[in-house]
């Protein structure tokens, strides 16, 4: 069975970066989705996609796989680039476009 191993990047919603210190394990879907006739919502037939396992480090995740036998992938995150900015150069002699309003 094949798991994925990875850290959660931060919600659009908000600008906070809660629970994205934590390594999240989740199972691959093994059955395709099925379109029920009488409501025709999507199901499928096992829950194993709908578990996330939750960890505080890679090492514990890659451990837990190990014992329980899983093959497992890890998504690495991507470092984030804070580019430091300041409401003053938008008034900047230096600055290349116009500035409007």
């Amino acid at each position: 069975m094949q798991v994925r191993i990875f850290k959660p990047a931060k919600t659009a919603m908000q600008s906070g970066r809660a629970r994205t210190d934590r390594w999240c394990m989740e199972f691959e879907p093994g059955a395709r989705r099925e379109i029920e006739p009488l409501m025709g919502w999507t199901s499928s037939a096992e829950t194993k996609h709908q578990v996330c396992l939750w960890f505080d480090s890679k090492e514990e995740a890659v451990a837990y796989a190990e014992k329980q036998g899983l093959m497992y992938s890890i998504s690495e995150p991507t470092a984030r680039k804070i580019k430091p900015k300041a409401y003053a150069d938008n008034f900047s002699y230096s600055r290349l476009g116009r500035w409007t309003h």
